[in-house]
Formats: C-alpha cells, sequence, structure tokens
C-alpha cells in the first residue's frame, strides 16, 4: 500500500468513528426541547424584567414618561441576546 493511501484510509476511519459517536451521542427530542425552552427563557426574562422596572420607575416619577420602560427595554433586549449567543457559543 502506498503512503498516500494508508493516511486516506486512518482518515477515513476516523471520520467514520466520529460520525458513529455523533449518532451514538445525538441529543433526544426532550433534550432538544428543554435547550430551546431554556434559550426562551435567557431572552425573554431580561426583557420582561427591564420592562417591568422601567414601568415600575416611570411610575415613580410626576408626569407622564416612558423613558424607563423603553431604555429598560432595550437594555433587556441586548442583555437576553447576549446571554443566548452566550449559551449557544459554550454548547458547542
Amino acid at each position: 500500500m502506498k503512503p498516500g493511501n494508508d493516511r486516506l484510509a486512518r482518515r477515513v476511519e476516523q471520520q467514520a468513528k466520529r460520525m458513529q459517536r455523533a449518532e451514538r451521542e445525538r441529543p433526544t427530542l426532550l433534550a432538544q426541547t428543554v435547550y430551546l425552552g431554556s434559550l426562551g427563557l435567557m431572552f425573554i426574562l431580561p426583557v420582561v424584567g427591564g420592562v417591568y422596572l422601567g414601568h415600575w420607575l416611570d411610575g415613580r416619577l410626576a408626569g407622564y414618561s416612558m423613558r424607563w420602560t423603553l431604555s429598560l427595554l432595550f437594555l433587556g433586549l441586548l442583555v437576553g441576546a447576549f446571554n443566548v449567543y452566550w449559551m449557544i457559543k459554550s454548547h458547542e
């Protein structure tokens, strides 16, 4: 056997083992559902918390204002997006 063929055979064998391992370790439907639910909560909770806190702060000020509500809504969106990004990157 030529040296190039031997190297090719080893790489094919490694790829086959990697594919078999990936098939065995594939997450179940329940695990995928829990993962997606966690992503959703990690995004939604900062948004809802920001809106709630902003609404409360706006209620403490005199007059009609939505400054804190909108500001903390956008901050919650940024924090939620960062949470989702961080969780996806940590599971790769």
